[in-house]
C-alpha cells in the first residue's frame, strides 16, 4: 500500500490553498500507488476545517492547546508521532514559510529523505519521481524517492487548487497528541499595516523585479498601470531596496494576488515569487533573458528591452482607451 499524508497549513481559521493543491495530487498519486490520501489537520478547535477537506480519504485531527498556534517545534513533535504510527509512503508538506522549518525538522527527526522545492511529482515504475527547482527556478533535479518513506515540501501554485476540493465529506479520525514540550513559544502575529493600495484586489497589476534597475525608472510601469486601470506591484528585490512599501510585494513573503492580469517586468521567475502570482488569469513576461524562469508560467512574453517596450505599450493602450465606442 502506497499511502499518502498531506500536511494542512491553516492561519486565522482559513485552510491556505497550498493544501488543497496538495491534497489533489496527492490523492492522484496515492490512486496510482494503490494507496490512501489522509491529512493531518493540527491545532486546537479547528474540527470545522476537517469538513473542507472531503478529497481525502480521512482527516487525522490532532488537537492540543500547544498547538493552537504553528510553531515548528510542537508541530513538529506531533506530527512526528502520527507519521511513526501511520508510516505514509509519503508526506506532502507547503513549501512555505511554515512548512520548509517543519519539514526539515521532520526529516532531520525521522531520518526521511527531504526533496524540497519540488513543483512536480508523478509515479514512474513505482517509484516516485520529485522534480525540484533550482537555482532560482533556472535547474531542474529529478529525485527518485525510497519507499519506505520520504518527504517533499512543494512549491504553492505547482498544482490545480480544485483539484483538492470535493463537497464530500472524509472521515475524522481523533488522534491524541503527544507530551509536548516545546522550546519555541508563539508570542504574537504582527500583521502589516494597510497601504494605499491593496493589490490582493486589484484586477490588473503591473509587477517590477530587478530589471527595472533603479527607483525611478519604476515610474514607466506606474504610467502602463494607469492606462491599464491598475497598480504596480514588485518583487522582493524591490521592496528590500525601499523603492516600493512592503504591502505591494508579491511572492511566498508577500501578498499572493490573481489579478486578470498580471504584466511582469523585470522579473526573472524565481520560485518564491511565482508562489504568489502563478495564479493570475492571464500573464505577460517582459523579460531579455529568454531562460528566464517567468517564461515557463506566462501566456504570453517577449524579450524585448521593458525600457523600449513600456513607453510605446503605454501610448498603444492610451490611444485605445480614446477611441469612442
Amino acid at each position: 500500500m502506497g499511502d499518502v499524508l498531506v500536511v494542512a497549513e491553516h492561519l486565522n481559521g482559513v485552510l491556505a490553498d497550498i493544501t488543497f493543491e496538495m491534497l489533489g495530487k496527492g490523492r492522484e498519486l496515492a490512486s496510482t500507488l494503490v494507496g490512501k490520501v489522509s491529512v493531518a489537520l493540527l491545532g486546537n478547535d479547528v474540527r470545522p476545517l476537517a469538513e473542507q477537506l472531503g478529497a481525502a480519504d480521512s482527516v487525522l485531527l490532532v488537537e492540543d492547546p500547544a498547538l493552537e498556534r504553528y510553531t515548528p517545534d510542537a508541530w513538529q513533535q506531533a506530527l512526528a508521532s502520527v507519521l511513526r504510527d501511520r508510516q505514509p509512503v509519503l508526506v506532502l508538506v507547503g513549501n512555505t514559510g511554515m512548512g520548509m522549518d517543519l519539514a526539515a525538522g521532520l526529516s532531520a527527526a525521522l531520518n526521511l529523505p527531504l526533496a524540497a522545492y519540488c513543483g512536480d511529482l508523478r509515479v514512474d515504475n513505482g517509484e516516485v519521481v520529485a522534480t525540484s527547482q533550482v537555482y532560482a527556478g533556472k535547474l531542474c533535479a529529478e529525485s527518485r524517492l525510497p519507499v519506505d518513506g520520504a518527504i517533499v515540501s512543494v512549491l504553492a501554485g505547482a498544482f490545480p487548487v480544485d483539484a483538492g476540493k470535493s463537497s464530500e465529506v472524509a472521515s475524522i479520525d481523533s488522534v491524541a497528541a503527544p507530551a509536548i514540550r516545546a522550546r519555541v513559544r508563539f508570542k504574537q502575529l504582527n500583521v502589516p499595516e494597510a497601504g494605499d493600495v491593496d493589490i490582493t484586489r486589484e484586477q490588473v497589476l503591473v509587477s517590477v523585479g530587478r530589471g527595472i534597475q533603479e527607483a525611478d525608472n519604476i515610474a514607466l510601469a506606474e504610467a502602463l498601470a494607469e492606462v491599464l486601470g491598475g497598480a504596480v506591484s514588485a518583487s522582493r528585490p524591490i521592496i528590500d531596496s525601499g523603492w516600493l512599501p512592503r504591502v505591494r510585494q508579491v511572492g511566498k513573503s508577500g501578498m499572493k494576488v490573481k489579478p486578470r492580469l498580471y504584466v511582469a517586468v523585470g522579473i526573472s521567475g524565481a520560485p518564491e515569487h511565482l508562489e504568489g502570482m502563478r495564479g493570475a488569469e492571464l500573464i505577460v513576461a517582459i523579460n531579455t533573458d529568454p531562460q528566464a524562469p517567468i517564461f515557463d508560467v506566462a501566456h504570453y512574453g517577449t524579450t524585448t528591452d521593458l525600457f523600449d517596450l513600456l513607453p510605446l505599450l503605454t501610448e498603444k493602450v492610451r490611444g485605445l482607451r480614446a477611441v469612442p465606442a
